[in-house]
């Protein structure tokens, strides 16, 4: 039997609390895990909010599951340690080897070196971990195969916002919804049975909706009134003649007329059914005055009544007309005269606009043959065409050939089965169905009274199309600086 307490030699004691928390390394590792967790807790406090406002969703998985599980966890192991030691400590007892003095230096040594562990590693990691998390390299270049959708954020309005502002809904229980999805992309990605090309989040259903992510920073409401929208387009002759069209958009707001005043912020509630996963072919429509209570139904031309009710109806969102605010990919000739416009491709070469659009649309095995073959083939036509221009200029069309390329390469994934008009932009009506999806003066109501709206001054007015010198823009002083960023 191990002598009393009152018997125990100086410096000695039977039953060393301290001694406790050190004699096993169950027990030393449960201290462990409870020092970090606190730690690290500490941690993240200040990851409290996103960089660009709103709340981080990380946080909340790690403070509020993470976190909790490796605090208890380490208790569960201190208290095993606890009582899987107590054999030990009896034998040390017996032995008189036992040293309380000894014990409490012991456990210091052990607290300092583990906080120390933990101020290093936390405060160099956890935060910088959490921002890792958010960042498109991280999503594209590590979890998921979207290098699409990488290239196209890369060069994007919206270049700077982590993918999670987007793409995770606020709360932990957005985090633990986008972690689920995450793993059924995981198993996708291992097992290569992911779908190509991949569906828009509207399509497939897991859109975050545009209130819980775009309405932080964008809201209908807001008075935006008008904005100059000036749009160059490039022919294919020999000048590649540039010309303007200049239009004046009627954005609107809570009190201004316009489109977001017709379709959110004058006061109104938009449903509609789509009978198709990408929602192009809308044939039932309803829009209701929040104020009234006043509702009217429009159904487009063809449609049943009975049709339209069997199939599933949204309520209008942000993201039904913005469809592409971030990853875009552009047709090619909006893309070759987005190119001629910033001046990678020099305008001033011969017909640089058509051959440039022949190869953009001509067929290729794969991406890496397509950066080679454009650039020698445009160089292969200004040798054999234009051959003092290949001599003289050797550097232009060098360029030429490389932007070019680069236009093929940003809108263009053929491993992941993206090519031209893969993605329909659904902003404007010009280049995919767009507003035309209900404006198209079919969608009707059933007593034919009242049909949706297809006057284009509701929207914007044309100040100029297709002009090579709009007068707008000389009397709104403005031409002046298109010259000269035409002449640098």
């Amino acid at each position: 039997m191990p002598p009393s307490r009152s018997a125990a030699p100086d410096g000695q004691r039977d039953r060393p609390g301290f001694v406790l928390l050190t004699s096993h390394w169950l027990t030393r590792l449960g201290l462990v895990l409870v020092i970090t967790a606190i730690c690290t807790w500490l941690f993240f406090l200040p990851a409290g909010h996103s960089e660009h406002g709103g709340e981080n969703p990380y946080r909340g998985l790690v403070v509020y599951l993470i976190l909790p599980s490796v605090f208890a966890l380490g208790l569960v192991l201190g208290v095993i340690g606890v009582f899987a030691g107590r054999k030990r400590i009896r034998d040390r007892l017996a032995a008189g080897t036992l040293n309380s003095a000894t014990a409490v230096r012991g456990l210091i040594v052990f607290l300092a070196v583990t906080l120390a562990g933990n101020l290093l590693i936390g405060s160099q990691a956890s935060y910088r971990a959490i921002q890792y998390l958010e960042t498109p390299q991280f999503c594209g270049g590590v979890c998921h195969s979207e290098r699409p959708e990488f290239v196209a954020h890369r060069d994007s309005n919206h270049a700077s916002v982590a993918c999670a502002e987007c793409h995770v809904a606020p709360g932990q229980a957005g985090w633990i919804q986008s972690k689920m999805n995450g793993t059924r992309q995981l198993w996708q990605e291992i097992t290569n049975t992911y779908e190509r090309p991949c569906p828009p989040a509207l399509a497939s259903g897991r859109l975050v909706p545009s209130r819980e992510t775009c309405e932080h920073c964008h809201w209908a409401q807001k008075i935006v009134a008008t904005r100059l929208l000036l749009i160059p387009s490039y022919a294919e002759d020999e000048r590649n003649t540039v010309s303007y069209t200049v239009l004046l958009m009627l954005v609107g707001g809570t009190r201004m007329q316009g489109i977001h005043n017709a379709h959110f912020a004058g006061g109104y509630e938009i449903r509609y059914a789509a009978s198709d996963a990408m929602r192009e072919t809308i044939p039932w429509v309803e829009r209701r005055n929040t104020r009234t209570g006043e509702t009217q139904t429009y159904l487009a031309d063809g449609t049943k009544a009975d049709q339209a009710a069997g199939l599933d109806k949204h309520t209008m969102q942000c993201v039904d007309c913005h469809n592409r605010p971030t990853h875009d990919f552009l047709l090619p000739g909006r893309a070759l005269d987005r190119a001629l416009a910033l001046g990678r491709i020099p305008n001033t070469l011969p017909f640089v606009k058509k051959e440039g659009l022949a190869l953009l649309k001509a067929d290729y095995a794969s991406n890496a043959e397509a950066a080679w073959k454009i650039p020698e083939a445009i160089a292969a036509y200004y040798a054999k065409g234009y051959p003092q221009i290949a001599a003289e200029r050797p550097a232009d069309v060098a360029a030429a050939g490389k932007a070019i390329a680069a236009v093929y390469d940003r809108n263009v994934f053929l491993d992941q089965k993206v090519t031209w008009g893969t993605y329909a932009n659904n902003l404007g009506h010009v280049d995919f169905p767009g507003c035309f999806r209900c404006h198209d003066g079919s969608h009707e109501t059933s007593d034919k009274k009242h049909a949706i709206n297809q006057d284009c001054s509701s929207c914007h007015e044309v100040l100029a199309q297709d002009e090579e010198s709009p007068a707008i823009l000389k009397k709104l002083g403005v031409w002046d600086h298109i010259e000269a960023m035409k002449s640098r």
